[in-house]
């Protein structure tokens, strides 16, 4: 299992943490003084400190909706691009919208060592199915096909006759996609009576891979892996084998943090993923993806050693309504921080009678002789009962807030 694609991906852990002793205050320097969303940011930051990803959480949280409101204020990227290095070669729209850019240099977005671990090599004719149009997906992924030598047929989404046609006229060898769309193009050909058996590596993404999906594949003698990434940041992580946690994508931190917290979170249990990039034309510092996940323990038995992830366990913007007021996650640690010895909080809300009922839920270190409710009253502007918990009794979930009403 020693097909790497470089030698970064089989580090020592002592090796891997003086290498990011080194680039990380690089980075954290560029963002500083090239980079004008950071301005505020990182003002008061020395760079010389940030040399771990424990020395990140110094750094404020960097959020969607920061990137939205800036760009609104400075388009397209909102001060965030640094256009000292080079100007972007494209630019993309996603949801919110938010604006992207793209460089079509070598393996821009970190994709080529997840289509290495596929198996895609310099003789794989690759049939792209992630859309061309708008977002950067189709790009993302062709610029790491292309780093490996292997050639692409940019199919995009939709059209699936067509997509079944072109897998046999062509004799692609590889597909890559969104996990379902590759067993509708597979039955359309047998439908079609097209033969399609030269497709063997499936490298997918951009939605969970539920294991019917993946059996149907390996039925079929596909091997398939799915990957992790957003618009913004690239490639963040991806299987080596299959079903087994992805490991952490090169060039770049992941932490995982109490949801609506910059707060780094033990190792195994579920939080929010936080991204520092190390990229040189967009370096996102603590970026808050809004997905949750959890750090795995170990090493992958392929010989991988970064850090790896569980995958994804769901959205961390848990913000509901109660009483017509917004609860939030934020609010959350707002009450952590008011009272420190409070290890772990969970606000569960349900209904009593027609109403509304909010109960926080307490894990603390020691007791002391604390109103909490005052501090619930003050924080929330809503009344609520307060529950002292023994430790261990939340869920390892990643909520902060457990919607429990029924949806009508």
């Amino acid at each position: 299992m020693g097909n790497y694609f470089d030698d970064k991906e089989t580090r020592s852990e002592d090796k891997r943490q003086k290498d990011l002793a080194a680039s990380l205050p690089i980075q954290i320097l560029r963002a500083k003084a090239k980079v004008e969303g950071f301005s505020d940011i990182l003002r008061d930051i020395k760079p010389e400190e940030i040399t771990s990803r424990e020395s990140l959480g110094n750094i404020k949280v960097l959020r969607k909706t920061d990137l939205i409101s800036c760009q609104k204020k400075s388009p397209p990227f909102g001060g965030f691009y640094c256009y000292d290095e080079v100007k972007p070669d494209n630019i993309y729209q996603s949801p919110g919208p938010i604006y992207e850019p793209g460089l079509n240099r070598f393996d821009w977005w970190r994709t080529a060592r997840f289509f290495n671990a596929v198996g895609i090599t310099s003789i794989d004719l690759v049939q792209n199915c992630f859309s061309y149009h708008f977002t950067p997906a189709g790009q993302m992924m062709e610029n790491g096909i292309h780093a490996l030598g292997a050639t692409v047929f940019p199919a995009g989404t939709g059209q699936t006759e067509l997509q079944a046609r072109v897998a046999s006229d062509l004799k692609a060898t590889a597909y890559c996609g969104t996990p379902e769309y590759l067993l509708a193009i597979l039955e359309k050909a047998e439908e079609m009576s097209l033969n399609v058996s030269s497709l063997k590596k499936a490298a997918v993404g951009g939605g969970p891979l539920f294991p019917n999906v993946r059996a149907a594949y390996v039925e079929r003698g596909i091997n398939c892996l799915q990957s992790y990434g957003t618009a913004d940041l690239g490639m963040i992580a991806y299987e080596t084998i299959p079903d087994a946690p992805m490991v952490v994508e090169e060039d770049l931190i992941v932490e995982i943090v109490t949801p609506g917290t910059g707060s780094a979170v033990p190792d195994g249990e579920i939080g929010e993923v936080l991204v520092t990039t190390l990229n040189p034309n967009y370096p996102l510092i603590r970026f808050a993806t809004g997905d949750l996940s959890a750090i795995e323990t170990g090493i992958s038995e392929c010989g991988r050693t970064n850090t790896r992830l569980i995958g994804w366990k769901g959205r961390a913007d848990q913000a509901t309504k109660v009483k017509g007021l917004f609860v939030r996650p934020e609010q959350v640690a707002e009450l952590i921080t008011r009272h420190p010895e409070i290890e772990k909080a969970r606000i569960e809300i349900t209904l009593k009678g027609l109403s509304d009922f909010m109960v926080v839920k307490l894990i603390v270190r020691r007791e002391l002789e604390v109103d909490y409710t005052v501090s619930v009253k003050d924080i929330f502007k809503l009344r609520a009962h307060v529950e002292m918990v023994a430790s261990g009794s939340l869920p390892n979930d990643g909520k902060v807030i457990d919607d429990k009403r029924p949806i009508e």
